[in-house]
């Protein structure tokens, strides 16, 4: 009979193997081997010794080149083939099965074939028989041989638990696919267990398989037969060890399968472009899927299996930078500033802040952002850009990076801490963090400790109570505040180079911060706005040295608008003082004084002008005076506006009749000035009224008004409508403060109380606002608040309802005024005037640090030197305990 070559590629049981062509695999035939029976294997009960003599074959057979013969056919039911397997050392079956009792002869033995071949054969098996019979082998040894086998797992989550890590030894029965095998696990010698298990870290393409839902058949994936074929030849029938790590979401056991030899054939599947690493298996991996991932890169760079015809994105990572921290945007999002002073955005790759839409994430966002903020701002670190990921439906496009802090990698950080999630890729994405899989394990270590926002207790939520609100609001804090000493806070935003958003963590305080002794140079609010020279660059200034930075105050007063006033220190340096360094702010020699900085801001001062910097590019100091009045000169122009000319040495004479509109609690006056002004005003209003007596005029506002929108206002006390200007909003309250730009007074009323500002009333187009600044030249107003109110208690009461004569003594850059007061009917002189008046009541002081205009008046001076003598001998208002100017 001919013989015939093959690869044995599995054994059914103890008589029966699968061959395959040595050059084609599909090709298979099935051989039962001559003579003999085996007991069978049964998914209802196994007959004694079946897995021992199926065993014994397959770890003669399994993956061995053999030749074979058959001797003959059973042309009925399944038609098999019946013969004998040599192995290339000359080892025969059945007869090596026989020897070592594992079959026996069947009863029919020889009637299927009478050959001199067939009979030798049978012969020589009944000798090996009688043997092994008599010496107890295999099926005639005096055990049961029996083994229990459960063919599917009761409790997989259980088994888990028990075997996690644990090398279980086993045998591949099946290769549904790349992926998926059925496997016999031997527990014990008298116990298995046969189940379906995934193998851990790869996803293979599907096979082709029936739909048990519809019954219809689904084709295989693209390289699914491929991947199947390479792990059945590999692994059918092979012994293995299973190290069962978890379950799957449907229930199924996850596991590392290593063959005894060769190890784990996933990095090999995956280096053919077989399969694709699967994220889910991550955490149960751990450092494990960095081998598959470098396999898997191997494969996309080679184009192979999977991988072919796909075209490998450039490389976007560029080279390691270096840049400081100047803003946390969220705990995923930065900006980092770099030497050159170029600022960019970038996003940790892979992490993602606490979801604003979980609810039960969301609580965490805040200490996230902190948790960062504290770690990183003002820091250098380095950054990586891993990818880009383009622009979607409300996002903009966004650099995807890895961000390091003395090494340690930020987002791993973060995730750590349970501060932020791992972004479950697609298998495209090539903005991937290089940590991906420790920054899965990260997470999952997190969640299991509850962590941050792991945690099933949400953090206490912080309301930060916006005590700028209004002025009574910062006059109850005030008393707090200024009774403590570098109170510990935040900068939550720069408004100016001297203007902050403050947060007072202790005190869930939110504050308005006024740098005292300095003025800094405006800067344009928008495009379209213009700012004063340096005053762009010293609110960048401010920005890069302040923004969210740890910091500490001394508050010593608040100002009309809610704002604090007091130093504001930055590493322990009072930040007035380095802007004034820095020749972006000049010194206020009066508040300076007040603040008891004075001398530290005026020596810094100084160091500006002699380094020419910024403001003082221009500085000449021969054109200081020497009794300072430059000094003085440069703080009432802002240090800048004369460029070192020397100020106006002459008083203007500009009389111009006017009513004093509104004192407010700082002494700062409001007037109209008589004219064309006000007949337009007494017209308009008058328009006013009747416009909105027409019920059809009473619309609501469309929305929430904004900070600096003018409105029509309602005013509480006569209930006219006037036109206003919105300072800040109160959304939680609905409702706003307004300031009544033609006469100067504000309040806070509901937003029921405004409309829009019709455009025939605007006050752009039809009348600018009617009501001016002024200060009261010569003199200076007490500190002492109660001195202070009741020279606001008396002005208000001389001037109300007076029409009175105002020199303009200065103007001011901002259009405020510096005036002298008259009462036409009573002031015959200029030495009697109500600056005078008020000086004589001991209500006011003369200057003491006077302008070079109010300087050179001397008449004036001496007039209101003499009344200010009278109100000391008679212990008038501020002098009533005595002279103050004394030691």
């Amino acid at each position: 009979m001919p013989e015939f070559e093959a690869k044995v590629k599995s054994v059914l049981s103890g008589d029966t193997v699968v061959l395959h062509n040595i050059n084609n695999p599909k090709q298979e035939r099935t051989l039962s081997l001559a003579f003999v029976s085996a007991p069978r294997l049964r998914r209802e009960g196994d007959e004694p010794h079946a897995f021992e003599s199926r065993d014994f074959l397959r770890n003669q057979l399994v993956g061995k080149f053999v030749h074979f013969k058959v001797l003959y056919k059973i042309p009925t039911g399944a038609n098999r083939e019946y013969g004998i397997v040599k192995l290339p050392n000359n080892v025969q079956f059945p007869d090596s099965c026989v020897e070592k009792g594992w079959v026996k002869l069947r009863d029919d033995a020889g009637r299927k074939d009478d050959s001199e071949e067939s009979a030798s054969i049978l012969e020589r098996l009944q000798m090996l028989e009688a043997r092994a019979k008599a010496e107890s082998e295999g099926v005639w040894g005096e055990g049961s041989g029996k083994i229990d086998c459960d063919f599917e797992l009761s409790d997989p989550k259980a088994f888990v638990e028990k075997y996690k890590g644990a090398k279980v030894d086993g045998i591949v029965e099946k290769v549904l696919s790349g992926d998926r095998l059925i496997v016999r696990l031997k527990l014990s010698p008298t116990k298995h267990a046969q189940t379906m298990l995934l193998i851990a870290g790869i996803r293979a393409p599907s096979t082709k398989r029936t739909n048990p839902s519809d019954g219809k058949e689904q084709p295989a994936e693209p390289f699914g037969e491929e991947a199947q074929q390479y792990a059945e030849l590999r692994l059918l029938q092979r012994n293995v060890s299973v190290i069962p790590l978890g379950v799957s979401p449907n229930g199924q056991l996850v596991a590392n399968v290593k063959h005894h030899i060769q190890g784990s054939i996933t990095p090999f599947l995956l280096k053919e472009g077989l399969a694709r690493c699967t994220d889910h298996h991550s955490t149960l991996l751990g450092a494990e899927m960095g081998e598959l991932r470098a396999a898997e890169k191997e494969a996309r760079d080679n184009r192979k299996g999977l991988f072919q015809g796909v075209v490998a994105p450039k490389a976007s990572a560029g080279a390691e930078n270096e840049s400081v921290v100047s803003r946390v945007q969220s705990a995923d999002t930065l900006w980092v500033r770099s030497k050159a002073g170029d600022e960019k955005r970038i996003n940790l790759s892979s992490v993602r802040q606490p979801k604003p839409s979980d609810p039960k994430q969301s609580p965490w966002g805040a200490e996230a952002k902190e948790f960062l903020r504290k770690k990183l701002i003002g820091k250098h670190v380095k950054f990586v850009i891993n990818g880009k990921r383009p622009a979607t439906d409300g996002f903009e496009a966004r650099e995807m990076a890895t961000v390091t802090l003395n090494g340690k990698n930020i987002g791993l950080l973060l995730v750590e801490s349970g501060y932020a999630s791992v972004i479950r890729h697609r298998q495209d994405d090539t903005d991937r963090s290089p940590i991906y899989d420790d920054l899965i394990q990260a997470e999952a270590e997190a969640q299991a400790a509850g962590k941050g926002m792991w945690n099933t207790k949400a953090p206490a939520a912080k309301q930060f109570v916006d005590y700028s609100e209004s002025l009574e609001k910062a006059k109850r804090q005030l008393s707090l505040l200024s009774r403590q000493r570098k109170v510990p806070a935040i900068v939550d935003f720069v408004k100016s180079a001297s203007r902050f958003t403050v947060l007072v963590p202790r005190e869930n305080a939110k504050l308005t911060f006024v740098l005292s002794g300095i003025r800094a140079p405006r800067s344009a609010r928008n495009d379209t706005e213009k700012g004063e020279p340096f005053g762009k660059e010293a609110h960048e200034f401010a920005n890069r040295r302040t923004l969210q930075r740890d910091c500490e105050i001394d508050v010593e007063d608040c100002d009309k608008n809610g704002g604090f006033i007091g130093t504001l220190y930055v590493n322990r340096e009072n930040f007035a003082k380095v802007l004034v360094e820095e020749g972006l702010a000049t010194v206020h020699a009066y508040s300076a004084e007040k603040s008891g900085n004075a001398n530290e801001l005026f020596a810094a001062e100084q160091k500006a002008k002699d380094g020419r910097k910024n403001l003082w590019a221009d500085y000449d100091p021969s054109a200081e005076n020497d009794d300072d009045d430059a000094t003085a000169a440069g703080a009432a122009t802002n240090g800048h506006g004369t460029n070192g000319d020397a100020a106006p040495a002459a008083r203007a004479k500009d009389y111009r009749d006017v009513v004093i509109t509104h004192v407010d609690e700082t002494g700062r006056l409001k007037l109209q000035q008589i004219g064309t002004g006000t007949a337009a005003l007494t017209e308009l209003m008058s328009a006013f009224r009747s416009f909105h007596l027409n019920p059809s005029n009473n619309t609501p506002l469309a929305g929430p008004p904004k900070a600096g929108d003018y409105v029509a206002a309602r005013f509480t006390a006569d209930n006219e409508w006037y036109r206003a200007r919105i300072r800040r909003n109160d959304r939680e309250n609905k409702k706003a403060e307004v300031l009544y730009v033609d006469y100067g007074n504000s309040e806070t009323i509901p937003w029921s109380r405004l409309r829009a500002l019709p455009a025939q009333f605007s006050t752009s187009q039809k009348l600018k606002p009617q009501a001016a600044d002024a200060q009261l030249s010569f003199v200076s107003l007490p500190s002492n608040p109660e001195y202070l109110a009741d020279f606001v208690g008396w002005f208000a009461q001389e001037t109300e309802g007076r029409q009175l004569v105002a020199n303009v003594d200065a103007v001011e850059k901002d259009g405020g005024l510096w005036v002298t007061l008259f009462d036409p009917k009573s002031s015959e002189s200029g030495a009697e005037s109500l600056n005078a008046d008020a000086v004589g009541e001991g209500l006011a002081l003369v200057g003491r640090k006077l302008r070079p205009w109010e300087k050179a008046d001397k008449g004036v001076l001496e007039g209101l030197r003499r009344r200010e003598g009278e109100a000391k001998e008679g212990r008038r208002g501020v002098w009533e305990y005595g002279d103050l100017t004394d030691e």
